[in-house]
């Protein structure tokens, strides 16, 4: 056993008596017997036990300051509890109340709350621990000398997300414990056919940082190791790995059961309970009698039963279709500055109008970081970066590994501590690495717990340069379907700058999308100075009464030259800008005044863009068309390599047969 409790608790500033450790320690664990009771009694549906492992929640929250981050898993029950998250509230978020955390939305501990400083997971294992690197990032680029703690159990660390995680915080040495609580078994696989290693700690010296193993049924133990942990990271910034051994006592959840795991492997962990040992101990020291723990026992039971009656009687939710829409993305202000005489426009060539607007952000906006591959000393594959490393220093513009995933949780983590972040994807393509990141969790974090998200993922895309199928790939419909996300993708220099800096401003998670094509190929005026484009507003680029090319990004340019070629046609062209919001208002009088459609845009043609687009105009303006929508797109095939194939692939090869055929209808 440690030296013992009073001497430990004059090391931290949260002062503790052997009562109310135990009072924390002994308060999780009743919780869950009355969860499983109420279980048993039908009253609720599922419940994800932590029964046998509550001294590391315990210890580890209580070993930190009441400011710090905690990123729990499911089973922490105690963490939660610990930070003294009012348990009625906690049970309306099991029961999908309208007064729990997410309203009905999510379940369990699938939430955060800035009040508590606690910020949960997501179903997907892993995902969190990069959450925690931008959590500690921002605390560290702030000099706010705070740690971040963050859960994995033994089989999330066989992630890819673990080891981008924990990869990334050691390069940046930020001031994070990654705490695994290795119970023997993911789910009901056990940790022989999860991994070879002896201990899981060992694995840190790969990385490069400290790693421990540590008795995680050892309330005193874990409090001790992790508040002295606290103290020296918060002097000496840096990761550390704890490995806390310990055991399930019962199912992944209840209905998994335990019949996979061995009698004797039972019986042997039940004589380690974290709470019957802390008695033994308290009762040996004289630290606590008999009859107090009886006392604390009967308290929290009568506190128990008043919360749960309380929680059952909260309101249930009401379905309200205009709740559930206007909550999936958080309210943005419209900052509409049109130039003016003060932003004597120059002409620039479309990647300076991305440096240009990128640059204006960065002035003015000291919390705004950069992050990507080689963006710093080298500017980015593009060089739309080149200089920014020594005009902001490298604090600011920071180069990153190869980690899609961890930089993307990294860009939630430095929302949920207030910064702004531009990550920059070097290719649109490598984005599928980081993908449960952008879908799951920067998507969804508003809709569930109304955590604002102000990340800007800049994707560079499109084909038409040779670079075959795994660097030209148009994939913006992967993210026009998850509901949560925006999408931006200019045509032309101006509204490359002024859309990016909108996309800065807002607070929700914006995919902005910039043809690589377009980069040094085109050129036009840009004002000068600070000025923003609307989101959900098109632009009419082209006037004509014969018919309307709809479009964005290069298929704006293929189309004018294609319409330029035509003196005899009238064809308009709508550039619509950004995707999602997609300008309906402008898509209702353009059809109206033109009679004819073509959708055009390079990505493929089943279950592009372009569909939802005509399925649209079918449905709400059918009455005003002469002929039937016509969608142009790229061929169902990967982007091929060679010239030719390429050409032929490419959606521009069809248009001008599509808009003659139209008009001839």
């Amino acid at each position: 056993m440690p030296r013992g409790l009073k001497k430990r608790a004059t090391t931290t500033k949260r002062s503790l008596s052997p009562r109310e450790m135990y009072r924390a320690l002994v308060y999780p664990r009743l919780i869950e017997e009355k969860m499983l009771l109420l279980l048993r009694q039908g009253r609720i549906s599922k419940w994800f036990s932590g029964i046998g492992q509550e001294a590391i929640a315990v210890g580890a929250t209580l070993g930190l300051r009441q400011d710090e981050y905690i990123l729990p898993l499911h089973r922490n029950l105690g963490v939660f509890t610990t930070r003294d998250i009012p348990l009625w509230k906690l049970i309306a978020q099991w029961q999908g109340k309208a007064t729990g955390f997410t309203k009905g939305r999510d379940r369990s501990f699938h939430f955060g709350t800035q009040d508590y400083r606690i910020i949960g997971m997501i179903s997907h294992l892993g995902p969190q621990l990069a959450v925690a690197d931008g959590i500690a990032l921002a605390s560290s680029l702030t000099n706010a000398n705070n740690v971040t703690v963050v859960f994995s159990g033994e089989g999330g660390t066989s992630e890819g997300d673990f080891h981008e995680a924990v990869n990334v915080a050691a390069v940046w040495n930020l001031p994070v414990i990654f705490l695994i609580e290795n119970n023997g078994y993911a789910l009901s696989t056990p940790t022989q056919e999860q991994f070879r290693c002896d201990t899981l700690s060992s694995k840190a010296k790969g990385y490069g940082i400290e790693g421990i193993t540590i008795d995680g049924n050892d309330i005193i133990g874990v409090y001790e190791t992790i508040s002295k942990l606290a103290q020296s990271i918060r002097k000496k910034p840096r990761p550390v790995l704890v490995e806390c051994m310990t055991f399930r006592m019962r199912g992944h959840e209840e209905a998994s059961g335990i019949k996979y795991v061995p009698k004797k492997l039972l019986d042997q962990w039940a004589t380690k309970d974290p709470i019957a040992r802390f008695e033994r101990y308290l009762l040996r020291k004289k630290l606590l009698s008999r009859r107090e723990m009886t006392k604390v026992r009967a308290e929290l039971e009568a506190d128990i039963e008043l919360n749960v009656e309380r929680a059952f009687s909260e309101p249930e939710v009401v379905a309200s279709i205009n709740n559930e829409l206007e909550d999936v993305y958080a309210p943005s202000v419209s900052i509409v500055d049109p130039p003016s005489a003060a932003h004597a426009p120059t002409d620039m060539r479309y990647i300076d109008a991305l440096t240009d607007g990128l640059r204006e952000a960065m002035r003015l906006y000291p919390d705004l970081i950069l992050m990507g591959q080689d963006i710093a000393e080298y500017g980015g594959v593009f060089k739309v970066t080149e200089g920014f490393a020594k005009e902001f220093g490298k604090e600011r513009v920071r180069n990153t590994p190869l980690c899609e995933s961890a930089i993307l949780g990294t860009a939630l983590g430095l929302s949920i501590a207030g910064r702004r972040s531009v990550v920059e994807m070097q290719f649109a393509d490598f984005v599928s690495s980081g993908f449960t990141q952008v879908v799951n969790n920067l998507a969804k974090t508003h809709y569930r717990w109304g955590q604002n998200v102000g990340v800007v993922i800049r994707m560079p895309t499109g084909a038409g340069t040779g670079a075959g199928p795994f660097h030209s790939q148009s994939n913006e419909a992967w993210f026009a379907h998850t509901p949560g996300l925006k999408i931006a993708y200019p045509a032309t220099p101006a509204d490359a700058k002024g859309l990016l800096m909108t996309a800065i401003d807002d607070p929700n998670p914006v995919m902005f999308f910039e043809h690589k094509a377009l980069y040094r190929s085109i050129t036009g005026e840009v004002p000068h100075g600070v000025y923003r484009v609307p989101f959900g507003k098109a632009r009419l680029h082209r006037q004509g009464t014969q018919a309307v090319i709809i479009t964005y990004g290069a298929g704006v340019h293929w189309a004018e030259k294609i319409v330029m070629e035509h003196a005899e046609w009238s064809v308009a062209i709508l550039d619509l800008r950004t995707l999602v919001p997609l300008d309906y208002d402008a898509i209702d009088e353009i059809v109206r005044n033109t009679n004819r459609v073509v959708v055009f845009h390079e990505d493929t043609l089943f279950g592009g863009i372009g569909g939802e687009i005509a399925a649209y105009i079918s449905e709400h303006l059918f009455e005003h068309l002469d002929a039937p929508v016509a969608r142009v797109a790229s061929l169902d095939t990967p982007v091929p390599f060679a010239g030719p194939l390429e050409a032929q692939f490419l959606a521009r090869a069809r248009l001008e047969e599509a808009i003659e055929r139209i008009l001839t209808y």
